[in-house]
């Protein structure tokens, strides 16, 4: 299931002349190229790397091999790799003081970052990471900082366009790989955003000036001058301001457990169940696959050393992400994910960004969950069972599945708002459910969940 790509370049590191990514066997590895040796060296040599890795804001690496035609490094493996538009807005605004943090900390060093892509955060071990180290430059007296509109428009400007239009508009982010352009951050905003100084300043203002600019193409090109306290006071200003945004969204699976329809004992009896049977499998990474706040994904969670947790509601996701940070589960990560719409492979060829699909083929989970999904995934989507089936078996090996009878008052819920097409849907039912999931699994166990109109099936793959 997992690709290999031996010997291969890393199609997100093209663009960087400093380096690039390229796969060594499984190992994934990072190139310097002769141009960034100064950096580099400057870097390691004042222990800058060193402190940045101490305290965890940027991923750890080792120096592999060394010619005068490159140096070789090889960061610490990361599992899974989540995008920008699969955070929640929790999750978005960690990841914009991370790189504010990090900013900071190399300007005191005599440093910049030259990137402020959102690309170049993912999550790991619970926590943003910064995970470009090719991102420093040395810092040029007056220089101001050369990545500010690019950290605008990766960060600051989605994070207040979420403030009012709420998590959603992260998946924008899918479609600008580059940032949400600044004409169209401002336009999205109220006006009455112009009367904040802090956004004025760093959205409406810069607005104005692009339009200006991209108008009078024939204009010279100024130099700006910036002194180094005036750059601290941006980055303080930002960074307080980031740090009291806050969302309020209620969505419609955000409190999912509260008006589930499981009683007690039937809760207790589904968990056992999932504990019982992942434990026979002993997996060492698994993902559940709509499954909200991660509730049942706790039951696994102390045995089990790698786990993914995805719901297509941001404010589950958060909920799950606050919680994980709560309780310090380094290995529970959560991310927000469409099953009717997985994430495509998005930038140049569409391959500098990898697909959802192809990131979990990679990541190959020993168990996949799929609790209380089968149902929306047919009745909502009107996708037929063996069409699901092809999407859980392209990526995993142990599918354990829970299947909502028609007498399930969630999916009688869902059948009346077919009206006059409830007829067509006279195939969901169990026998058809085993048919179309036969074509691709095996199955290994069922038992009905006690107390409720739900199966719980344990399944191989062909």
């Amino acid at each position: 299931m997992k690709q290999q790509k031996s010997n291969t370049t890393h199609e997100a590191s093209f663009r960087d002349p400093s380096g690039y990514m390229f796969y060594d066997g499984d190992a994934l590895r990072r190139q310097v190229n002769p141009i960034y040796f100064k950096q580099y060296h400057a870097l390691k040599e004042q222990g800058i790397f060193k402190t940045l890795i101490k305290n965890k804001l940027l991923i750890a690496h080792q120096e592999t091999a060394v010619s005068d035609d490159g140096i070789v490094i090889t960061p610490e493996p990361i599992p899974f790799i989540t995008n920008p538009y699969e955070w929640s807005f929790e999750q978005y605004k960690h990841a914009a003081l991370h790189t504010l943090q990090v900013h900071k900390f190399a300007l005191s060093k005599g440093f910049i970052l030259k990137d402020a892509s959102a690309y170049n955060i993912t999550f790991h071990k619970g926590k943003p990471i910064f995970i470009d180290t090719l991102s420093f430059d040395f810092y040029k007296e007056g220089e101001p900082w050369r990545a500010y509109k690019q950290f605008i428009t990766h960060f600051f400007g989605p994070l207040v366009l979420a403030k009012h239009h709420g998590a959603k508009v992260f998946q924008m982010m899918q479609t600008h790989i580059d940032g949400i352009p600044m004409d169209l951050i401002a336009s999205m905003l109220p006006s009455k955003t112009k009367l904040s100084p802090t956004l004025y300043t760093n959205i409406h203002l810069l607005a104005k000036a692009e339009g200006k600019h991209n108008k009078d193409y024939k204009a010279e090109t100024k130099t700006v001058s910036l002194s180094l306290k005036a750059q601290n006071n941006i980055i303080d200003s930002l960074f307080d301001y980031i740090k009291k945004l806050s969302i309020e969204e209620t969505t419609e699976w955000g409190d999912y457990y509260t008006k589930t329809n499981y009683e007690k004992a039937a809760f207790a009896n589904k968990a056992a169940i999932i504990k019982e049977w992942v434990s026979e499998e002993q997996p060492k990474k698994l993902i559940d696959v709509g499954g909200n706040d991660g509730t049942f994904a706790r039951e696994v969670l102390p045995t089990v050393p790698d786990v993914l947790v995805t719901d297509i509601d941001p404010e589950a996701v958060g909920q799950n992400y606050k919680l994980a940070i709560k309780n310090k589960e380094q290995n529970m990560l959560a991310f927000v994910c469409d099953v009717l719409q997985p994430a495509p492979g998005i930038g140049f060829n569409n391959t500098e960004r990898d697909s959802l699909i192809t990131r979990l083929q990679n990541y190959a989970p020993d168990v996949t969950m799929a609790l209380a999904l089968i149902h929306h995934i047919t009745l909502s989507g009107n996708v037929p069972f063996v069409k699901s089936a092809q999407f859980f078996a392209s990526f995993s090996h142990t599918l354990l599945i829970e299947f909502p009878k028609r007498e399930d008052t969630w999916v009688a819920s869902l059948l009346m708002r077919k009206r006059e097409f409830i007829q067509h849907f006279d195939f969901y039912n169990e026998a058809e459910f085993e048919a179309g999931y036969g074509k691709l699994f095996t199955i290994e166990k069922k038992i009905a969940v006690a107390g409720t109109e739900r199966v719980m099936y344990l399944m191989k793959r062909k």
